[in-house]
C-alpha cells in the first residue's frame, strides 16, 4: 500500500500480491484515515505500507510537511505494529500526478479534481518504491 499523506486529504494506492500492478484506491479525509485503514486492513492483507516522505527540490532538505508525515508514521507504527512501514521520496509526485491527469483525462472538471491528484500521487510513490526493490 502506498500513502500520500496530507494534512487535509490523504491518497492511497495498492498493489496486487505479486506487486506487478499498482492502482489508485482512494482519497480520504485525513481525520478519518486511521478509521479507513483499520477497516481496510480487516478486509485485505497488507504486509507493508510505503509513505511518501516530502523533501524540497534538492532532495535532501525536509519539506515543511515533513514533521506531520513523521508524526503520522509514528502513530501508524503504534496502531498497526505488525505492518511494516517504509518511506519513499515523494518529491514532485503531485506535479507528476497532475501531468498524468492532464494528459489522460479529457474533462476539465476531472483534471482539477484534487482527490484524483492525491490517489495518483500515492500510486506514483508506491510504483517508484517497487521499481527500486
Amino acid at each position: 500500500m502506498g500513502i500520500d499523506y496530507g494534512t487535509k486529504k490523504t491518497g492511497i494506492a495498492v498493489t496486487d500480491p505479486l506487486q506487478i500492478i499498482v492502482n489508485p484506491l482512494e482519497t480520504v479525509e485525513t481525520k478519518t484515515l486511521f478509521e479507513f485503514l483499520t477497516d481496510y486492513f480487516e478486509k485485505e492483507e497488507v504486509d507493508k505500507v510505503i509513505v511518501g516522505e516530502p523533501f524540497m527540490a534538492d532532495g535532501f532538505t525536509p519539506a515543511q510537511h515533513h514533521k506531520a508525515v513523521m508524526r503520522f508514521v509514528d502513530q501508524f507504527r503504534k496502531k498497526f505494529p505488525d505492518c511494516e512501514v517504509d518511506l519513499s521520496d515523494e518529491t514532485y509526485s503531485s506535479r507528476h500526478a497532475r501531468e498524468i491527469i492532464n494528459r489522460s483525462v479529457s474533462s476539465r472538471k476531472k483534471r482539477r479534481n484534487k482527490l484524483l491528484v492525491d490517489k495518483i500521487s500515492a500510486t506514483l510513490i508506491l510504483q517508484q518504491y517497487l521499481n527500486h526493490i
